[in-house]
Protein backbone atom coordinates (compact mmCIF):
# COMPACT_ATOMS: atom_id res chain seq x y z
CA UNK A 1 0.00 0.00 0.00
CA UNK A 2 1.55 3.55 -1.19
CA UNK A 3 1.60 6.64 0.84
CA UNK A 4 -1.35 7.63 -1.50
CA UNK A 5 -3.54 4.56 -0.02
CA UNK A 6 -2.59 5.24 3.32
CA UNK A 7 -3.84 9.58 3.01
CA UNK A 8 -7.17 8.31 1.70
CA UNK A 9 -7.38 5.49 4.24
CA UNK A 10 -7.02 8.46 6.95
CA UNK A 11 -9.19 10.60 5.28
CA UNK A 12 -12.27 7.42 5.50
CA UNK A 13 -11.36 7.16 9.37
CA UNK A 14 -11.72 10.82 9.66
CA UNK A 15 -14.87 10.77 7.57
CA UNK A 16 -16.74 7.56 9.46
CA UNK A 17 -16.03 9.60 12.64
CA UNK A 18 -17.72 12.57 11.75
CA UNK A 19 -20.55 10.80 10.51
CA UNK A 20 -20.82 9.13 13.66
CA UNK A 21 -22.30 12.39 14.48
CA UNK A 22 -22.99 12.37 18.63
CA UNK A 23 -22.97 8.46 19.05
CA UNK A 24 -24.48 5.57 19.01
CA UNK A 25 -26.83 6.67 22.27
CA UNK A 26 -27.40 10.18 21.19
CA UNK A 27 -29.01 9.04 18.23
CA UNK A 28 -30.92 6.89 19.36
CA UNK A 29 -32.71 9.23 21.97
CA UNK A 30 -32.92 11.43 19.20
CA UNK A 31 -34.94 8.53 17.20
CA UNK A 32 -36.93 8.14 20.16
CA UNK A 33 -38.56 11.65 20.41
CA UNK A 34 -39.93 11.04 16.91
CA UNK A 35 -37.48 12.89 15.23
CA UNK A 36 -34.75 12.12 12.19
CA UNK A 37 -31.40 13.10 12.60
CA UNK A 38 -29.87 15.98 11.14
CA UNK A 39 -28.08 13.80 8.07
CA UNK A 40 -31.30 12.26 7.77
CA UNK A 41 -32.95 15.05 6.95
CA UNK A 42 -30.87 16.43 4.81
CA UNK A 43 -30.91 13.13 2.36
CA UNK A 44 -34.46 13.70 2.34
CA UNK A 45 -34.53 17.13 1.42
CA UNK A 46 -31.96 16.76 -1.70
CA UNK A 47 -32.89 14.90 -4.29
CA UNK A 48 -31.02 11.62 -4.19
CA UNK A 49 -27.44 11.96 -4.35
CA UNK A 50 -27.15 15.17 -5.00
CA UNK A 51 -26.02 16.76 -1.14
CA UNK A 52 -22.86 17.75 -1.16
CA UNK A 53 -21.15 18.09 2.38
CA UNK A 54 -19.23 21.54 3.09
CA UNK A 55 -16.45 21.86 6.07
CA UNK A 56 -17.50 18.39 6.99
CA UNK A 57 -13.92 18.25 8.82
CA UNK A 58 -14.13 21.45 11.17
CA UNK A 59 -13.51 21.83 14.62
CA UNK A 60 -14.33 23.88 17.47
CA UNK A 61 -11.43 25.90 19.73
CA UNK A 62 -12.59 26.49 22.34
CA UNK A 63 -10.36 24.90 25.67
CA UNK A 64 -12.80 26.54 28.53
CA UNK A 65 -14.16 24.52 30.73
CA UNK A 66 -12.67 21.22 29.78
CA UNK A 67 -13.68 21.80 25.92
CA UNK A 68 -10.23 21.41 24.87
CA UNK A 69 -10.94 17.35 25.61
CA UNK A 70 -14.07 17.38 24.04
CA UNK A 71 -14.90 16.25 20.39
CA UNK A 72 -17.89 17.40 18.86
CA UNK A 73 -18.75 16.19 15.33
CA UNK A 74 -18.83 18.94 12.41
CA UNK A 75 -19.07 21.48 15.60
CA UNK A 76 -22.59 19.95 15.75
CA UNK A 77 -24.20 21.25 12.22
CA UNK A 78 -23.85 20.05 8.92
CA UNK A 79 -23.37 22.37 5.96
CA UNK A 80 -23.54 21.67 2.01
CA UNK A 81 -25.65 21.99 -1.20
CA UNK A 82 -27.39 20.00 -3.52
CA UNK A 83 -30.68 19.80 -5.93
CA UNK A 84 -33.99 19.99 -4.74
CA UNK A 85 -36.48 19.09 -7.60
CA UNK A 86 -33.57 19.45 -9.62
CA UNK A 87 -33.02 23.30 -8.48
CA UNK A 88 -29.70 24.51 -6.54
CA UNK A 89 -30.39 24.89 -2.65
CA UNK A 90 -27.73 25.67 -0.16
CA UNK A 91 -28.80 24.59 3.46
CA UNK A 92 -27.30 23.69 7.28
CA UNK A 93 -28.65 21.30 9.59
CA UNK A 94 -27.87 21.66 13.40
CA UNK A 95 -26.99 18.39 15.19
CA UNK A 96 -28.52 17.44 18.32
CA UNK A 97 -26.94 14.75 18.89
CA UNK A 98 -23.61 16.72 19.28
CA UNK A 99 -23.20 18.70 22.37
CA UNK A 100 -26.97 19.23 21.83
CA UNK A 101 -26.35 21.50 18.21
CA UNK A 102 -24.94 24.28 20.55
CA UNK A 103 -24.24 27.15 18.69
CA UNK A 104 -20.55 28.66 19.03
CA UNK A 105 -17.93 29.97 16.75
CA UNK A 106 -17.22 27.68 14.18
CA UNK A 107 -20.36 26.39 14.36
CA UNK A 108 -21.62 29.84 13.51
CA UNK A 109 -18.62 30.19 10.94
CA UNK A 110 -20.28 27.00 9.14
CA UNK A 111 -23.62 28.45 8.75
CA UNK A 112 -22.38 32.07 7.48
CA UNK A 113 -19.92 30.59 5.08
CA UNK A 114 -23.53 29.07 2.96
CA UNK A 115 -25.21 31.72 3.38
CA UNK A 116 -22.82 34.23 1.80
CA UNK A 117 -22.77 31.45 -0.97
CA UNK A 118 -26.31 31.33 -1.52
CA UNK A 119 -26.12 34.79 -1.88
CA UNK A 120 -23.21 34.87 -4.37
CA UNK A 121 -24.29 31.94 -6.36
CA UNK A 122 -28.45 33.58 -6.49
CA UNK A 123 -30.29 30.42 -4.68
CA UNK A 124 -32.36 29.88 -2.10
CA UNK A 125 -31.07 29.33 2.14
CA UNK A 126 -32.80 26.61 4.08
CA UNK A 127 -31.76 26.19 7.79
CA UNK A 128 -33.02 23.17 9.68
CA UNK A 129 -32.91 24.29 13.37
CA UNK A 130 -32.50 21.66 15.95
CA UNK A 131 -29.99 23.12 19.08
CA UNK A 132 -30.06 23.89 22.37
CA UNK A 133 -29.16 27.37 21.72
CA UNK A 134 -25.51 28.86 23.12
CA UNK A 135 -22.38 27.37 23.88
CA UNK A 136 -22.06 28.76 27.08
CA UNK A 137 -18.61 27.52 27.64
CA UNK A 138 -17.61 29.75 24.51
CA UNK A 139 -18.44 32.83 25.99
CA UNK A 140 -19.12 36.21 24.16
CA UNK A 141 -17.83 34.37 21.01
CA UNK A 142 -21.19 32.63 20.73
CA UNK A 143 -23.21 35.78 21.09
CA UNK A 144 -20.97 37.33 18.51
CA UNK A 145 -21.66 34.37 16.31
CA UNK A 146 -25.49 34.60 16.47
CA UNK A 147 -25.28 38.33 15.49
CA UNK A 148 -22.80 37.33 12.58
CA UNK A 149 -25.81 35.09 11.37
CA UNK A 150 -28.83 37.89 11.54
CA UNK A 151 -26.57 40.31 9.90
CA UNK A 152 -26.42 38.08 6.54
CA UNK A 153 -30.36 37.11 7.40
CA UNK A 154 -30.37 40.95 6.88
CA UNK A 155 -28.26 41.30 3.88
CA UNK A 156 -29.73 38.12 2.19
CA UNK A 157 -33.62 39.47 2.89
CA UNK A 158 -35.37 40.05 -0.68
CA UNK A 159 -32.33 38.52 -2.46
CA UNK A 160 -32.49 35.06 -2.02
CA UNK A 161 -35.66 33.16 -0.21
CA UNK A 162 -34.75 31.93 3.01
CA UNK A 163 -36.85 28.91 4.82
CA UNK A 164 -36.34 28.26 8.18
CA UNK A 165 -37.75 24.87 10.35
CA UNK A 166 -37.68 24.75 13.98
CA UNK A 167 -37.57 20.55 14.05
CA UNK A 168 -36.77 20.77 17.98
CA UNK A 169 -35.39 23.32 20.44
CA UNK A 170 -34.84 27.20 19.56
CA UNK A 171 -34.49 29.47 22.59
CA UNK A 172 -32.97 32.61 23.49
CA UNK A 173 -30.83 34.45 20.73
CA UNK A 174 -31.33 31.68 18.53
CA UNK A 175 -34.57 31.97 17.59
CA UNK A 176 -33.98 35.36 15.87
CA UNK A 177 -32.66 34.30 12.81
CA UNK A 178 -35.69 31.79 11.87
CA UNK A 179 -37.68 35.43 12.80
CA UNK A 180 -35.82 37.49 10.10
CA UNK A 181 -36.64 34.41 7.13
CA UNK A 182 -39.21 34.57 5.03
CA UNK A 183 -40.78 31.46 6.21
CA UNK A 184 -40.75 29.68 9.43
CA UNK A 185 -42.23 25.52 9.64
CA UNK A 186 -42.56 23.94 13.28
CA UNK A 187 -42.98 20.25 13.79
CA UNK A 188 -46.16 19.55 16.46
CA UNK A 189 -44.84 18.11 19.56
CA UNK A 190 -41.39 17.86 18.83
CA UNK A 191 -40.45 21.87 18.41
CA UNK A 192 -40.78 25.30 19.85
CA UNK A 193 -39.50 28.71 20.12
CA UNK A 194 -39.49 30.92 22.87
CA UNK A 195 -37.46 33.92 24.29
CA UNK A 196 -37.05 32.47 27.94
CA UNK A 197 -38.50 29.00 28.84
CA UNK A 198 -41.50 27.81 31.16
CA UNK A 199 -38.73 27.56 34.08
CA UNK A 200 -37.76 31.59 33.84
CA UNK A 201 -40.87 32.65 33.41
CA UNK A 202 -42.36 30.59 36.71
CA UNK A 203 -39.38 32.01 38.57
CA UNK A 204 -39.56 35.95 37.31
CA UNK A 205 -43.85 35.71 36.86
CA UNK A 206 -45.05 32.97 38.65
CA UNK A 207 -46.73 31.76 36.30
CA UNK A 208 -46.81 27.94 35.17
CA UNK A 209 -46.91 26.61 31.62
CA UNK A 210 -45.90 24.20 29.44
CA UNK A 211 -42.95 24.27 26.56
CA UNK A 212 -45.98 23.38 24.00
CA UNK A 213 -48.53 26.00 25.34
CA UNK A 214 -45.94 28.31 25.42
CA UNK A 215 -44.02 27.83 22.45
CA UNK A 216 -44.76 24.96 20.26
CA UNK A 217 -46.15 24.41 16.92
CA UNK A 218 -49.89 25.37 16.84
CA UNK A 219 -48.88 28.03 19.80
CA UNK A 220 -46.90 30.19 16.83
CA UNK A 221 -48.91 28.84 13.69
CA UNK A 222 -52.31 30.18 15.64
CA UNK A 223 -51.73 32.38 18.42
CA UNK A 224 -47.93 34.80 17.97
CA UNK A 225 -48.18 34.33 14.29
CA UNK A 226 -44.66 33.57 14.35
CA UNK A 227 -44.66 30.10 12.06
CA UNK A 228 -46.33 30.11 8.88
CA UNK A 229 -46.91 25.82 9.10
CA UNK A 230 -47.65 23.40 11.81
CA UNK A 231 -46.31 19.91 10.62
CA UNK A 232 -47.27 17.04 11.57
CA UNK A 233 -43.56 15.36 11.89
CA UNK A 234 -39.98 16.14 9.83
CA UNK A 235 -40.97 14.52 6.78
CA UNK A 236 -44.24 16.59 6.24
CA UNK A 237 -41.85 19.68 7.68
CA UNK A 238 -39.36 18.85 4.56
CA UNK A 239 -41.89 17.81 2.13
CA UNK A 240 -43.43 21.26 2.72
CA UNK A 241 -40.47 23.17 2.07
CA UNK A 242 -40.17 21.34 -1.36
CA UNK A 243 -43.21 22.47 -2.29
CA UNK A 244 -42.75 26.09 -1.22
CA UNK A 245 -40.00 26.24 -2.89
CA UNK A 246 -41.73 24.84 -6.27
CA UNK A 247 -43.63 28.31 -6.49
CA UNK A 248 -40.56 30.56 -6.15
CA UNK A 249 -37.88 31.65 -7.86
CA UNK A 250 -34.14 30.69 -6.56
CA UNK A 251 -33.60 34.65 -6.36
CA UNK A 252 -34.93 38.14 -7.23
CA UNK A 253 -33.43 38.79 -10.14
CA UNK A 254 -35.03 35.92 -11.90
CA UNK A 255 -38.88 34.99 -12.70
CA UNK A 256 -40.73 32.38 -11.00
CA UNK A 257 -41.38 29.21 -12.18
CA UNK A 258 -43.52 28.31 -14.63
CA UNK A 259 -45.10 24.88 -14.49
CA UNK A 260 -47.30 22.99 -17.41
CA UNK A 261 -50.54 21.62 -15.13
CA UNK A 262 -52.32 20.74 -17.80
CA UNK A 263 -55.32 22.51 -16.79
CA UNK A 264 -57.28 24.40 -19.55
CA UNK A 265 -56.95 28.18 -18.98
CA UNK A 266 -60.68 29.04 -20.77
CA UNK A 267 -62.54 26.50 -18.37
CA UNK A 268 -64.78 27.62 -16.78
CA UNK A 269 -67.13 26.67 -13.35
CA UNK A 270 -70.50 27.42 -13.09
CA UNK A 271 -70.51 26.78 -9.52
CA UNK A 272 -69.40 30.01 -9.31
CA UNK A 273 -72.26 31.84 -10.47
CA UNK A 274 -74.18 30.39 -7.41
CA UNK A 275 -71.69 31.01 -4.85
CA UNK A 276 -72.51 34.20 -3.27
CA UNK A 277 -75.52 33.73 -1.05
CA UNK A 278 -79.05 35.65 -1.82
CA UNK A 279 -78.69 37.10 2.28
CA UNK A 280 -75.74 39.78 2.46
CA UNK A 281 -75.38 38.54 6.08
CA UNK A 282 -74.65 34.41 5.32
CA UNK A 283 -71.27 33.46 4.39
CA UNK A 284 -69.32 31.80 1.83
CA UNK A 285 -65.85 29.65 1.29
CA UNK A 286 -63.71 32.10 -0.30
CA UNK A 287 -61.24 29.20 -0.62
CA UNK A 288 -64.08 27.46 -3.06
CA UNK A 289 -63.13 30.28 -5.24
CA UNK A 290 -59.36 30.26 -4.84
CA UNK A 291 -59.91 26.33 -5.65
CA UNK A 292 -61.34 26.51 -8.71
CA UNK A 293 -59.58 29.57 -10.61
CA UNK A 294 -55.98 27.59 -9.34
CA UNK A 295 -54.59 25.11 -11.71
CA UNK A 296 -56.16 21.82 -10.71
CA UNK A 297 -57.48 23.21 -7.91
CA UNK A 298 -54.11 23.37 -6.10
CA UNK A 299 -53.86 25.74 -3.28
CA UNK A 300 -50.77 26.04 -1.33
CA UNK A 301 -51.85 28.12 1.65
CA UNK A 302 -49.38 29.95 3.74
CA UNK A 303 -50.31 31.15 7.71
CA UNK A 304 -53.04 28.79 7.40
CA UNK A 305 -54.32 29.10 11.60
CA UNK A 306 -53.36 32.59 11.93
CA UNK A 307 -55.89 35.50 11.10
CA UNK A 308 -58.39 33.04 9.25
CA UNK A 309 -60.10 36.00 8.23
CA UNK A 310 -57.66 36.41 5.50
CA UNK A 311 -56.10 33.80 3.26
CA UNK A 312 -53.08 34.02 1.56
CA UNK A 313 -50.54 31.20 -0.70
CA UNK A 314 -49.87 30.23 -3.87
CA UNK A 315 -51.85 28.91 -6.94
CA UNK A 316 -50.85 28.77 -10.56
CA UNK A 317 -53.05 30.05 -13.29
CA UNK A 318 -51.75 28.28 -16.30
CA UNK A 319 -48.51 27.67 -14.73
CA UNK A 320 -47.32 30.59 -14.20
CA UNK A 321 -46.89 31.04 -9.82
CA UNK A 322 -49.18 33.73 -8.24
CA UNK A 323 -49.63 34.87 -5.04
CA UNK A 324 -53.21 34.75 -3.27
CA UNK A 325 -54.61 37.60 -0.80
CA UNK A 326 -58.07 36.91 0.06
CA UNK A 327 -60.71 38.04 2.41
CA UNK A 328 -62.46 35.14 3.99
CA UNK A 329 -66.32 36.14 4.85
CA UNK A 330 -66.24 32.99 6.96
CA UNK A 331 -64.47 34.32 9.77
CA UNK A 332 -65.55 37.91 10.83
CA UNK A 333 -67.28 38.61 7.97
CA UNK A 334 -63.75 38.80 6.06
CA UNK A 335 -63.25 42.22 8.38
CA UNK A 336 -59.40 43.30 8.28
CA UNK A 337 -57.94 43.25 11.89
CA UNK A 338 -54.36 44.08 13.10
CA UNK A 339 -53.34 40.66 12.66
CA UNK A 340 -54.93 40.08 9.25
CA UNK A 341 -53.11 43.56 8.35
CA UNK A 342 -49.98 41.69 9.26
CA UNK A 343 -50.35 38.78 7.80
CA UNK A 344 -51.11 40.23 4.41
CA UNK A 345 -48.32 42.60 4.21
CA UNK A 346 -45.23 40.20 4.92
CA UNK A 347 -46.76 38.00 1.99
CA UNK A 348 -47.14 40.67 -0.39
CA UNK A 349 -43.55 41.98 0.36
CA UNK A 350 -42.43 38.59 -0.17
CA UNK A 351 -43.97 38.12 -3.51
CA UNK A 352 -43.35 41.96 -4.13
CA UNK A 353 -39.63 40.87 -3.42
CA UNK A 354 -39.24 37.75 -5.72
CA UNK A 355 -41.15 38.72 -8.75
CA UNK A 356 -44.83 36.88 -8.20
CA UNK A 357 -47.83 38.32 -9.64
CA UNK A 358 -50.59 39.35 -6.51
CA UNK A 359 -54.19 38.18 -7.14
CA UNK A 360 -56.14 39.90 -4.63
CA UNK A 361 -59.86 38.69 -4.11
CA UNK A 362 -61.86 41.47 -1.87
CA UNK A 363 -65.34 41.01 -0.27
CA UNK A 364 -64.37 43.29 2.90
CA UNK A 365 -66.98 44.79 4.82
CA UNK A 366 -64.24 47.04 6.91
CA UNK A 367 -61.46 47.31 9.26
CA UNK A 368 -62.82 45.30 12.54
CA UNK A 369 -64.34 47.77 14.71
CA UNK A 370 -63.71 47.96 19.08
CA UNK A 371 -61.14 49.79 21.77
CA UNK A 372 -58.49 46.78 21.24
CA UNK A 373 -58.15 46.93 17.89
CA UNK A 374 -57.86 50.87 18.36
CA UNK A 375 -55.85 50.73 21.47
CA UNK A 376 -53.64 47.49 19.57
CA UNK A 377 -52.76 49.82 16.78
CA UNK A 378 -54.91 48.88 14.21
CA UNK A 379 -54.39 52.42 12.81
CA UNK A 380 -50.48 51.88 12.11
CA UNK A 381 -51.04 47.65 11.17
CA UNK A 382 -53.50 48.71 8.56
CA UNK A 383 -51.61 51.48 7.03
CA UNK A 384 -48.94 48.71 6.29
CA UNK A 385 -51.51 47.10 3.94
CA UNK A 386 -52.16 50.37 2.13
CA UNK A 387 -48.03 50.88 2.07
CA UNK A 388 -47.27 47.38 0.42
CA UNK A 389 -49.52 47.28 -2.52
CA UNK A 390 -48.61 50.91 -3.08
CA UNK A 391 -44.79 49.74 -2.64
CA UNK A 392 -45.30 46.35 -4.82
CA UNK A 393 -44.64 46.85 -8.29
CA UNK A 394 -44.95 42.79 -9.27
CA UNK A 395 -48.50 42.50 -11.85
CA UNK A 396 -51.23 43.23 -9.54
CA UNK A 397 -54.65 41.61 -10.14
CA UNK A 398 -57.88 42.75 -7.87
CA UNK A 399 -61.25 40.62 -8.05
CA UNK A 400 -64.21 42.10 -6.35
CA UNK A 401 -66.99 39.71 -5.53
CA UNK A 402 -68.96 40.60 -3.03
CA UNK A 403 -68.58 43.71 -0.52
CA UNK A 404 -65.45 46.38 -0.73
CA UNK A 405 -66.84 49.55 1.71
CA UNK A 406 -64.80 52.39 2.60
CA UNK A 407 -61.09 52.34 3.47
CA UNK A 408 -60.96 48.31 3.49
CA UNK A 409 -62.03 48.40 -0.22
CA UNK A 410 -58.58 50.70 -0.92
CA UNK A 411 -56.63 48.40 1.62
CA UNK A 412 -57.62 45.38 -0.72
CA UNK A 413 -55.49 46.82 -3.91
CA UNK A 414 -57.71 49.04 -5.24
CA UNK A 415 -56.93 50.72 -8.94
CA UNK A 416 -56.02 53.99 -6.63
CA UNK A 417 -53.09 51.53 -4.60
CA UNK A 418 -51.94 49.80 -8.13
CA UNK A 419 -54.29 47.44 -9.26
CA UNK A 420 -52.96 47.34 -13.01
CA UNK A 421 -56.25 45.27 -13.73
CA UNK A 422 -59.64 44.78 -11.62
CA UNK A 423 -62.63 42.64 -12.25
CA UNK A 424 -65.67 42.36 -11.01
CA UNK A 425 -68.69 40.32 -10.22
CA UNK A 426 -71.92 41.79 -10.83
CA UNK A 427 -73.02 41.29 -7.25
CA UNK A 428 -70.00 43.63 -6.34
CA UNK A 429 -70.71 46.39 -3.81
CA UNK A 430 -68.75 49.07 -3.63
CA UNK A 431 -69.35 51.84 -1.67
CA UNK A 432 -68.03 54.14 0.92
CA UNK A 433 -69.99 51.66 3.27
CA UNK A 434 -72.94 49.60 3.19
CA UNK A 435 -76.60 51.27 2.54
CA UNK A 436 -78.21 50.88 6.24
CA UNK A 437 -75.34 52.51 7.53
CA UNK A 438 -75.52 55.30 4.46
CA UNK A 439 -79.19 55.75 4.37
CA UNK A 440 -78.91 56.80 8.52
CA UNK A 441 -76.51 58.73 7.88
CA UNK A 442 -77.23 60.81 4.75
CA UNK A 443 -81.32 60.91 5.21
CA UNK A 444 -81.39 60.95 8.83
CA UNK A 445 -83.22 64.18 9.34
CA UNK A 446 -85.51 63.51 6.65
CA UNK A 447 -86.27 59.97 7.93
CA UNK A 448 -86.97 61.54 11.47
CA UNK A 449 -89.45 64.26 10.29
CA UNK A 450 -91.12 61.74 7.70
CA UNK A 451 -94.95 60.54 8.23
CA UNK A 452 -93.60 56.60 8.48
CA UNK A 453 -89.82 56.67 9.17
CA UNK A 454 -89.52 53.50 8.37
CA UNK A 455 -90.94 53.64 4.77
CA UNK A 456 -89.38 56.43 3.87
CA UNK A 457 -86.14 54.59 5.35
CA UNK A 458 -86.54 51.66 3.15
CA UNK A 459 -86.85 53.65 -0.07
CA UNK A 460 -83.44 55.88 0.62
CA UNK A 461 -81.85 52.50 1.54
CA UNK A 462 -83.45 50.84 -2.16
CA UNK A 463 -82.49 54.34 -3.80
CA UNK A 464 -78.71 53.97 -2.14
CA UNK A 465 -78.66 50.68 -3.40
CA UNK A 466 -79.42 51.67 -6.89
CA UNK A 467 -76.58 54.37 -6.92
CA UNK A 468 -74.12 52.53 -5.07
CA UNK A 469 -74.32 48.85 -4.28
CA UNK A 470 -73.66 47.35 -7.30
CA UNK A 471 -69.93 46.99 -9.31
CA UNK A 472 -71.62 49.67 -12.31
CA UNK A 473 -70.89 53.37 -10.22
CA UNK A 474 -66.85 52.26 -10.29
CA UNK A 475 -66.78 50.84 -13.80
CA UNK A 476 -68.76 53.58 -15.01
CA UNK A 477 -65.77 55.56 -13.51
CA UNK A 478 -62.94 53.34 -14.56
CA UNK A 479 -61.96 52.09 -11.51
CA UNK A 480 -63.64 48.85 -12.39
CA UNK A 481 -62.28 47.66 -15.56
CA UNK A 482 -64.75 44.94 -16.15
CA UNK A 483 -67.86 43.73 -14.61
CA UNK A 484 -67.69 39.53 -15.29
CA UNK A 485 -69.65 36.75 -14.90
CA UNK A 486 -68.34 34.66 -12.29
CA UNK A 487 -68.09 31.57 -14.08
CA UNK A 488 -65.22 33.13 -16.62
CA UNK A 489 -63.09 34.10 -13.54
CA UNK A 490 -59.97 31.92 -13.88
CA UNK A 491 -59.89 32.60 -18.00
CA UNK A 492 -60.00 36.47 -17.53
CA UNK A 493 -57.36 36.36 -15.10
CA UNK A 494 -55.33 34.31 -16.48
CA UNK A 495 -55.83 36.81 -19.69
CA UNK A 496 -54.98 39.44 -17.61
CA UNK A 497 -51.71 37.76 -15.75
CA UNK A 498 -50.58 36.82 -19.63
CA UNK A 499 -50.84 40.47 -20.91
CA UNK A 500 -49.02 41.91 -17.72
CA UNK A 501 -46.46 39.45 -16.64
CA UNK A 502 -43.97 41.78 -18.80
CA UNK A 503 -44.90 44.96 -16.50
CA UNK A 504 -42.07 47.19 -15.82
CA UNK A 505 -42.45 49.99 -13.29
CA UNK A 506 -39.79 52.47 -11.85
CA UNK A 507 -39.97 54.70 -8.34
CA UNK A 508 -38.08 57.33 -7.34
CA UNK A 509 -34.77 55.99 -6.26
CA UNK A 510 -34.04 56.23 -1.87
CA UNK A 511 -32.75 53.89 0.18
CA UNK A 512 -36.22 52.76 1.57
CA UNK A 513 -38.94 54.14 2.82
CA UNK A 514 -40.23 53.90 6.64
CA UNK A 515 -43.32 51.48 6.60
CA UNK A 516 -45.96 51.84 9.81
CA UNK A 517 -44.81 49.53 12.15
Amino acid sequence: MGIVDDKIKELKIREEKVLQMGGEKSVALQKEKGKLTARERLDYLFDEGTFREIDMLVEHRCTNFGMDKVDVASDAVITGHGLIDGRPVFAFAQDFTSRAGSLGEMHAKKICKVMDLAVKAGVPMVGLNDSGGARIQEGVESLAAYGQIFYRNSVASGVIPQISAIMGPTAGGAVYSPAMTDFILMVKNTSYMFIAGPEVIKSVTGEEISFEDLGGAMTHSEKSGVAQFACENDKDALDKIKRLLSFVPSNNMEDPPSVPTGDDPRRTDPALDSLIPDSPNQSYDMKDLIASIADNGDFFEIHEHFAKNIVVGFVRLNGRSVGVIANQPKVLSGCLDIDASDKATRFIRFCDAFNLPLLTIADVPGYQPGSQQEWGGIIRHGAKLLWCYSEATVPKLLLVTRKAYGGSYLAMCSRDLGADMAFAWPTAEIAVMGAGGATNIIHRKEIKEAEDPAKKRQEKFEEYERYFSNPYRAASRGFIDAVIVPRESRARLIDALEIMCTKRELRPPKKHGNIPT
